[in-house]
């Protein structure tokens, strides 16, 4: 396990299965009980907070992590390996979660 891999896992919220990107630094996937991830939806939406995934890379179908609804997760509730996303990807997820939770315009607006 490590940043970036797309995993199955049990969520409680919607209670059921979906894929996961994990989000947490590799440091810590290796000491941490549970880890913070990013849910994949079917949802399709063009908001900053949204990253398109594809057969490119490694999705069955076209899907976006949704990095508004970050959640901690337990390992034990991690299924099966998906896929793993590029460098590239992973950069514009890091772009999503400051655009998510409004770090982006700390470059912008003084505290």
């Amino acid at each position: 396990m490590k940043q970036g891999d797309v995993y199955w896992c049990d969520l409680k919220e919607p209670d059921r299965k979906r894929p996961v990107v994990i989000l947490t630094r590799n440091a810590g996937v290796r000491l941490l009980n549970s880890l913070s991830v990013a849910p994949v939806t079917r949802s399709v939406r063009e908001i900053r907070s949204f990253v398109l995934l594809d057969e490119e890379d490694g999705m069955p179908t076209e899907c976006s992590v949704n990095l508004d609804s970050i959640q901690t997760i337990a390992k034990s509730r991690f299924g099966d390996h998906i896929t793993t996303l590029s460098k590239e990807r992973m950069l514009e997820v890091h772009e999503a979660i400051s655009f998510a939770f409004g770090f982006d315009a700390l470059e912008d607006d003084a505290l």
